[in-house]
């Protein structure tokens, strides 16, 4: 289909059939018999007659970072909060680790909860605890530990997170933004998730500091085997860290390395991508 005809409409308002995609929304297949963290399938959301995603399929493989990127109304961030179960997707069904997520309940919900982490965009930190019990929060609630052990998590996901030990026993606001980047990261990391999910990880921070935090959320994958679905509107952050971009188009998903982004044909992501910020930040990993 020609960029031209990717925002027509059928007769019924919806948008036409994008490309031709293969499994898992992808532009071409980089399955190659990988494990799949997460998958989506026929997922449709919705507010009342107002549908947001229709018919989205979407992998994410074990051991990558995926960004989701898309304009302004196409529901990133309905789209994420839908994936970890803060809102209810309409149809379709969300796999984690091989289980429909809609199935869980009670102790089978809790040990999946136990295996992911969030980072919200503010942080989400509770401001009358200190950074320590923060991070205890979860621990507290899913693994049943001492006091003492507790407090020896905190302090090695203090230190993981590349903060001062002391940072622990300082209120969200005694930090700076960028600390409480990393203290919501640490406590997202608090009980060793396998998959990650970060939710404007760098917005506010200044470009030396997104590219601090770009530098930490690559070497955690890395060295702790993280598979991370990072929501983002930073081109920096999607060169540097993503294998793989997830874009949101026409209520549905295009997924592709930012190569095979590069060259496909559609007026958003041609705009979005090779626009004068889209070259700036491709230049400045070169």
């Amino acid at each position: 289909m020609a960029a031209t005809d990717a925002n027509k409409v059928t007769e019924d308002g919806d948008p036409k059939e994008l490309p031709p995609l293969v499994d898992g929304g992808q532009l071409i297949d980089h399955s190659d018999g990988r494990d799949v963290v997460l998958r989506l399938r026929g997922v449709r959301t919705q507010f009342g007659d107002n549908v947001i995603h229709d018919k989205l399929d979407f992998d994410v493989f074990r051991g990558e970072i995926v960004g989701l990127v898309g304009g302004s109304g196409t529901g990133k961030s309905v789209l994420l909060r839908t994936i970890i179960g803060l809102n209810q997707a309409s149809s379709g069904t969300i796999e984690m680790m091989g289980v429909d997520t809609a199935t869980l309940h009670g102790q089978a919900l809790r040990d999946m909860q136990a295996r992911t982490g969030v980072q919200f965009q503010d942080g989400a930190l509770f401001s009358s605890l200190t950074v320590s019990d923060n991070i205890i929060v979860p621990v507290r609630e899913h693994a049943g530990l001492d006091e003492e052990t507790m407090r020896d998590i905190a302090a090695l996901k203090i230190a993981l997170v590349g903060l001062p030990a002391d940072t622990g026993d300082k209120k969200p606001s005694e930090l700076s933004g960028g600390m409480r980047k990393r203290a919501s990261l640490a406590r997202a990391l608090a009980l060793d998730a396998e998959l990650l999910f970060l939710d404007e990880p760098t917005a506010g921070l200044d470009p030396i500091g997104a590219a601090h935090y770009d530098e930490l959320v690559k070497g955690l994958s890395q060295s702790l085997g993280l598979t991370i679905l990072m929501v983002t509107h930073d081109l920096d952050s999607l060169n540097a860290v993503c294998d793989r971009i997830a874009v949101l188009l026409d209520k549905r998903v295009v997924v592709g390395t930012m190569e095979e982004l590069l060259v496909y044909d559609h007026p958003w992501v041609k705009e979005y991508f090779h626009g004068p910020r889209g070259r700036a930040a491709r230049q400045e990993q070169k």
